[in-house]
């Protein structure tokens, strides 16, 4: 029987960690010895950077406009314990969708035959997740993936891009789209932090996945070009992203969430607003 090769898309808003927390997840399942693809699907092109030690790499949708015989030696790069990076790209700034780069790439590699070829155990997804055209959601729409993460703060702003990305699943899962494996709460610091995005998976229906502890380890290591795994491989930093791995490479607990609408989102928001400023005040009362 054919291995079966297991492509997973992590969402999640810019800057709220998504790039490091997949090239993480790739250096650990690596590490485990798995074969692994990570794809970054962000215009940036910068979500392999750490497995490589920051090398440019040149992008899909550049390599196609330069030359219509784009072969993968010309768009890939082998990273830590044998990750094959590629980035999608997109188009010039200010010009075009963006999007537009999840398709090339996409379709290059199926024409290439790379995914059966490199034998990938699994294909990881880094993808923009303020959805702003639908080229975003061609992941998650296309059937390339059948499963989804998404990288998640504390911050509204970050339960909000969530939010819209469950409503993204629910759209497009019941023809063929993937599903949600899980939330993944990152650095996330003492406190209210994991008990709001619990509370919030709660009430969507949703999963947590696990929750990345904010540490300078992770600064540290992207200072040296690398992953926490490569750079601080004996650190509790490392085990977690580890276990978050392990986790998502065993994972069928798959779901379509129930996202909340505008209105009952932020009357939720507000709720937690009311809450800590109310611990915070007891707090302060107690000479703490």
């Amino acid at each position: 029987m054919a291995k079966r090769t297991k492509h997973i898309a992590i969402y999640g808003k810019g800057g709220i960690g998504k790039s490091t927390t997949t090239s993480n997840i790739s250096a650990a399942l690596a590490e485990a010895g798995h074969r692994v693809i990570q794809i970054g699907c962000d215009p940036k092109s910068d979500s392999t950077n750490t497995l490589r030690g920051g090398d440019y790499l040149p992008t899909v949708i550049d390599s196609l406009r330069d030359s219509a015989n784009v072969k993968l030696q010309d768009v890939s790069a082998v990273g830590f314990k044998g990750v094959l990076c590629i980035e999608a790209g997109g188009p010039v700034p200010g010009v075009g969708c963006a999007g537009r780069g999840i398709n090339a790439a996409v379709g290059l590699l199926q024409e290439l035959n790379v995914f059966e070829e490199y034998e990938a155990d699994y294909v990881l997804y880094d993808v923009l997740g303020d959805v702003v055209c639908g080229g975003f959601a061609v992941p998650i729409r296309d059937g390339i993936t059948d499963r989804a993460y998404v990288v998640s703060s504390s911050d509204f702003m970050a339960i909000y891009a969530a939010n819209n990305l469950f409503k993204a699943i629910g759209k497009y899962a019941p023809s063929g789209g993937a599903r949600l494996g899980g939330i993944i709460g990152n650095s996330i610091l003492p406190g209210y932090p994991e008990s709001l995005i619990t509370d919030f998976a709660s009430r969507t229906g949703a999963s947590v996945a696990g929750f990345v502890p904010r540490s300078p380890v992770v600064a540290q290591s992207e200072l040296y070009g690398k992953t926490v795994i490569e750079a601080n491989p004996g650190s509790e930093q490392a085990d977690v992203y580890r276990k978050l791995a392990a986790y998502v490479a065993e994972n069928e607990n798959l779901s379509v969430p129930s996202p909340l609408n505008v209105t009952d989102l932020r009357d939720w928001a507000r709720s937690w607003g009311d809450a800590i400023n109310q611990e915070a005040a007891s707090f302060s009362a107690a000479g703490r």
